[in-house]
């Protein structure tokens, strides 16, 4: 059974932009798309851990202010190179809410 975690309305999230969540398990930035997609990432980039948070939205993807990476908001790989790999978290939308799935975050924050 998934324990969704409400952390936000969607309209605390600007379209193709993000917000940074402190949860007790640690941080994790979710991003919304221009076509109200959300989706939720470790926030540092794994070429240099720049703040994905602060990145430019395009499409279905985040690049990292630092140095230009594109990594995907779906799968969390970095696009165009083969290294590089963020965690990613379950998230959804319901009735204008952002969900987070507890039990995927208690259980990385274990391992």
């Amino acid at each position: 059974m998934t324990d969704w975690i409400d952390i936000a309305e969607l309209n605390d999230v600007p379209r193709r932009g993000a917000r940074v969540v402190k949860t007790a398990h640690g941080c994790v930035a979710v991003f919304r798309t221009a076509e109200d997609e959300v989706f939720a990432l470790d926030n540092a980039c794994p070429h240099k851990k720049g703040p994905l948070s602060e990145g430019i939205v395009h499409g279905k993807a985040v690049t990292c202010p630092l140095h230009n990476w594109a990594i995907s908001l779906e799968t969390g790989s970095v696009m165009g190179v083969d290294e590089g790999q963020v965690s990613t978290y379950p998230a959804r939308v319901q009735d204008g809410r952002i969900l987070l799935d507890g039990t995927f975050l208690r259980a990385r924050a274990v391992a």
